[in-house]
């Protein structure tokens, strides 16, 4: 079957439903695709690393290095742990057998070495070159983490965590490095991770000494981290906050249709509408990349707390005019029944019409019937039998004759009266 060539109209091809979506499925492939990609060239910290490593032989010469491997900040605590690495650089300090770590010409250190953090009395890690085993295969030495690692636990400066998503903080420390002769070793460089999953942290060594016993001075080594948050978190953190104030002031705006509405049916949508944005605010609150806690922080004082105090107004708002739209309907049907009552009742006070006169009436009777009937035909009422064009002068003239005789029947009463004086 040959396939019809695209006509346009216009200038403008029209395509079929099917195409549009098969546009619409490749569009969102490649939208994955490109997503994808940023998982591609894992591993940048190694490349981080791993110019820092061989840049101190040229600039510091050999020496010891600890490279902060990993870095955990904990916000809540507050605190930060800081895995450190145990590196040497250079011939004189490098074991046999392990050089090429982080694809350096550095490797680990060839002597044992007692590490002390801040001011600590006891070692925080002791290194002994002769735990490390050798490869079997290749000779080489192995770098085995919980023998050439350590972990550091340090207390965080949070005089700006209530900033969140701005926080920044701050950590300074110091290490010195003692050989088993209880000799100072220098420390020639101390580097850290660029970035975490929640933090940004950027590391400045500074070559220190301290004063010994015998008034010597003992080389060490101190750094000083700056922790930011990413521009990404911070972005993702201030459109939650930007979502929340929106979805807050769609629940006022439900409250001001839902005064305009009369009816209770088009009331409970706006109400549902507005309790699923009091649940939604929760979850959007902790949405937000590595959030601090609910403490009071500042995008919750001007955030999340107000918006859950205008929220929940805006709910029992509209229960209220709900409640009243309720009351008004069960007004409306209590004056309905009491009019209809009314109303039943004046039609049983009315009262009743005259009945049809037998041949044995008088003429008063008579004269009543034919005045009712008169009466309904004046006010456009179907009357049958039909009242007849003379009915209104026999009326008239019964009516007369009716004024006669009670006329005649008081002045034979008068008569009477006087006839007995």
């Amino acid at each position: 079957m040959i396939a019809k060539p695209l006509i346009p109209r216009g200038g403008v091809i029209s395509l079929s439903t099917k195409t549009y979506m098969r546009l619409a499925v490749i569009l969102s492939l490649l939208f994955i695709a490109a997503l994808s990609c940023s998982f591609a060239g894992a591993g940048p910290e190694d490349d981080a690393l791993k110019l820092i490593l061989n840049d101190v032989l040229t600039t510091s010469g050999p020496g010891i290095v600890l490279t902060g491997e990993n870095v955990d900040v904990d916000v809540d605590e507050p605190s930060i742990t800081i895995r450190w690495a145990i590196l040497a650089c250079g011939d004189d300090y490098t074991l046999p057998g392990s050089v090429g770590l982080h694809g350096s010409s550095c490797g680990l250190p060839a002597m044992p070495l007692d590490i002390y953090v801040d001011s600590d009395v006891e070692p925080t890690a002791r290194y002994d070159p002769s735990q490390i085993p050798y490869n079997r295969d290749s000779g080489s030495r192995r770098s085995i983490q919980n023998l050439v690692q350590f972990d550091s636990d340090h207390v965080l400066n949070v005089e700006q965590a209530r900033l969140y998503p701005f926080d920044t903080y701050f950590l300074s420390s110091t290490l010195r490095i003692v050989s088993p002769t209880n000799q100072t070793l220098p420390i020639r460089r101390l580097a850290t991770i660029g970035e975490t999953s929640s933090f940004v942290v950027k590391t400045v060594d500074i070559e220190s000494y301290f004063n010994a016993a015998n008034n010597t001075e003992s080389p060490s080594r101190d750094i000083d981290m700056f922790i930011t948050r990413p521009g990404n978190a911070r972005a993702f953190a201030l459109l939650l906050f930007g979502v929340s104030w929106i979805l807050t002031h769609v629940t006022i705006c439900h409250v001001i249709i839902a005064r305009m509405l009369r009816d209770v049916k088009p009331l409970l949508k706006h109400i549902i509408s507005t309790g699923a944005i009091l649940i939604a605010l929760p979850q959007i609150r902790n949405s937000m990349p590595d959030a601090p806690g609910l403490d009071g922080v500042l995008i919750d004082c001007i955030g999340f707390f107000p918006q859950m105090v205008i929220t929940s107004i805006s709910v029992i708002f509209l229960l209220i005019i709900l409640a009243a739209r309720e009351y008004d309907i069960i007004g409306r049907g209590r004056s309905s029944s009491r009019s209809s009552g009314s109303h039943s009742l004046a039609m049983s006070s009315r009262p009743r019409p005259p009945p049809v006169p037998s041949q044995n009436a008088t003429s008063k009777e008579i004269s009543q019937y034919d005045l009712h009937r008169m009466i309904k035909h004046l006010k456009g009422q179907y009357v049958f039998p039909p009242v007849q064009p003379g009915s209104l002068h026999r009326l008239d003239t019964s009516r007369d004759l009716q004024h006669c005789r009670s006329r005649t029947l008081s002045k034979i009463m008068e008569a009477g009266e006087l006839h007995r004086h």
